[in-house]
């Protein structure tokens, strides 16, 4: 188990594949923790360096006792890329991960070498949505209210045949601590990129699944037509976490990014 305290709070991360090859840092959704990746990071650990991580309030890091912003996550990210001595990265973020990249790129350019941005957007959500499940996740808990984010997380024929797997990721969903988890909800609510992402000109590439609920695949087209040259790709037959259901096209998008724009 690899843990560092950084920015005050103890971070749990892993740092696998390839020491001197170029690396991916990949931001997590709300409400997961660096399991998210595996299937993906299986299909890309023999040539890249890849850096995962439990944002605070999430996996096996620390809460903190601060409020969470996306900007505080975003400093957390650079600063544990500093700590692993890792000069530049691909950040690739999902969902609150993306906003985190996105954020990273704004406040921390020197760091970032490209960015995939997965099922995410500028704004995710309004007050009312989050109001709404933050006040349900205080008076019942995650677990109470984790068939409805699983409705959103996957599509309709991951729920359908993969019942069983689906299972492990309730369970996952569910024993990340509620303190931790309204904090990053409150942070997302707050949370408009809206101005800063448009100076972003880093190379960008922006991926949805074509059955997510929660970031709708318009949402990600308008994200990526704010950022000067993004490219936009749909992925079929996935929901909000592609990552876990199409992880050999996700692994195979961020490959090509790379390979296109000299990162290998």
């Amino acid at each position: 188990m690899l843990i560092a305290n950084i920015n005050g709070v103890n971070i749990h991360y892993k740092d696998e594949g390839k020491s001197r090859a170029p690396v991916i840092a990949f931001a997590n959704s709300l409400g997961s923790d660096l399991r998210l990746w595996d299937k993906v990071v299986d299909q890309l650990k023999n040539d890249f360096r890849i850096i995962r991580y439990d944002k605070r309030g999430h996996g096996l890091s620390d809460t903190g006792n601060e409020k969470c912003t996306i900007k505080m996550l975003a400093d957390d990210l650079a600063a544990l890329l500093n700590y692993l001595k890792v000069d530049q990265a691909i950040i690739c973020g999902i969902s609150v991960g993306g906003m985190i990249a996105q954020s990273i790129a704004v406040c921390h350019p020197e760091l970032v070498k490209g960015l995939v941005l997965c099922d995410t957007g500028v704004k995710i959500g309004n007050d009312e949505f989050w109001n709404e499940r933050i006040s349900a996740i205080n008076e019942n808990g995650i677990l109470a209210f984790s068939d409805a984010i699983l409705d959103r997380w996957f599509s309709n024929q991951f729920k359908a045949d993969r019942a069983i797997e689906m299972e492990g990721w309730r369970n996952m969903l569910s024993r990340i601590p509620k303190a931790g988890y309204i904090a990053v909800c409150e942070a997302i609510k707050e949370a408009d990129l809206s101005e800063e992402t448009k100076i972003i000109k880093i190379p960008t590439l922006c991926l949805t699944g074509d059955e997510d609920l929660s970031t709708p695949p318009e949402l990600v087209e308008e994200l990526a037509a704010m950022i000067e040259g993004a490219k936009f790709k749909l992925i079929e037959g996935a929901g909000h976490l592609p990552c876990i259901e199409k992880p050999e096209i996700v692994a195979k998008h961020l490959n090509e990014f790379a390979r296109e724009n000299g990162y290998v």
